[in-house]
């Protein structure tokens, strides 16, 4: 077994340093390992549920081990990144794992990829995801009243515009709504102009006005509050982009924080979820749950109010 284990990790290590290179399409070898690992690990309960008609419309959702569909836990709803082209929730069990793992209900959300995609599709799917959350995660054990976005890069883009831009949700993540906070990973933010025929350039570049692809467009101070980390190895989407939307919405008299992790890239703070990488970024999935916690016990103290 401990040869197995080994080799295993082996193909995991390798895979991973293919897969980012080649748009992440080697992510499911992390998530394969990720479930045979010894450690705390929360259960996938339901999935693919399908939200839409694409088959990319879908969501799975994992909960704690031994928590009821009564449970009424907070709610964590998460977006894969990959460039806004590649990667699918499948591949990202090992992200619901481990968040639920926490103490959360964790709907990990598939949207459209690539041509199928393009701005707005895949802005509009994620909405379409968070509203199917809100209208069915009690059935789950999840509260509907206390959800957090989350995602890694591109996927925390699309949490922190669906928070920011109170065009695609409206009520929900206006002032008292139900979405609470963002907890971003490696998130671009700000970063325009795009590369031309890059992958953001693909995805978006024909939007108009361009900004409205940009989430610091939206900095507004009745927000959600937002939690923003970076490593600050990471050379694709550089920690600027954390820092300019955390000013932009403390500015406009939010509440915004930024966390800097030493020594971590892009990949590490993402693969530092799983069980088997976990050392990639260690104190990742702690800081992560201990805001959402936060952030869910405001809508808490909201609803209290109420």
């Amino acid at each position: 077994m401990r040869l197995l284990l080994m080799l295993i990790v082996g193909l995991v290590v390798a895979g991973i340093s293919v897969g980012f290179a080649a748009r992440w399409q080697l992510i499911g070898l992390l998530n394969v390992a990720d479930r045979v690992w010894a450690g705390n690990a929360g259960a996938k309960i339901a999935g693919p549920i399908a939200y839409g008609d694409d088959p990319q419309q879908a969501v799975d959702i994992y909960r704690p081990h031994g928590a009821s569909t009564d449970a009424r836990l907070p709610v964590i709803v998460w977006f894969h990144g990959g460039g806004w082209d590649s990667g699918g929730r499948e591949f990202y069990g090992f992200a619901g794992r481990a968040l639920a793992a926490e103490g959360f209900v964790v709907v990990v959300a598939g949207y459209r990829l690539g041509e199928a995609g393009r701005w707005p599709g895949f802005v509009e799917d994620g909405a379409a995801a968070v509203r199917w959350a809100h209208a069915n995660i009690a059935a789950h054990g999840g509260d509907p009243q206390r959800i957090i976005l989350s995602g890694h890069s591109a996927g925390a883009h699309i949490a922190a515009l669906l928070a920011l831009d109170t065009d695609q949700l409206g009520d929900l993540v206006s002032a008292g709504g139900a979405v609470r906070g963002v907890a971003g990973l490696a998130g671009p933010y700000d970063f325009l102009p795009f590369e031309s025929g890059g992958s953001a350039d693909r995805a978006m570049g024909a939007a108009q006005p361009i900004a409205a692809t940009q989430p610091i467009t939206y900095a507004r101070g009745d927000a959600p509050m937002l939690w923003l980390a970076s490593g600050d190895a990471d050379r694709t989407v550089r920690p600027r982009n954390s820092r300019a939307l955390a000013d932009a919405v403390k500015a406009a008299g939010g509440r915004a924080e930024t966390k800097l992790y030493p020594g971590v890239d892009h990949r590490d703070i993402l693969t530092g979820l799983s069980l088997p990488l976990r050392n990639d970024a260690p104190t990742v999935l702690a800081d992560l749950a201990a805001f959402a916690r936060v952030a869910a016990a405001s809508g808490e103290a909201q609803r209290a109010a109420d």
